[in-house]
């Protein structure tokens, strides 16, 4: 029974840990714009290649 509860003690950390840094990466801006970066390849400059 102890090692029950010491698992769903350790569950439970680690249940924390990965909210705050959930919480830290959406504060800190990293989920901001996440459909420019897939489109920026379908924006192509045929101007800009021809000058290459």
């Amino acid at each position: 029974m102890e090692i029950l509860i010491l698992l769903i003690a350790i569950s439970l950390l680690v249940a924390i840990g990965f909210l705050a840094a959930f919480i830290w990466a959406t504060r800190s801006g990293q989920f901001d714009d996440d459909q420019t970066p897939a489109m920026r390849i379908l924006n192509d400059n045929p101007a800009k290649a021809k000058s290459e």
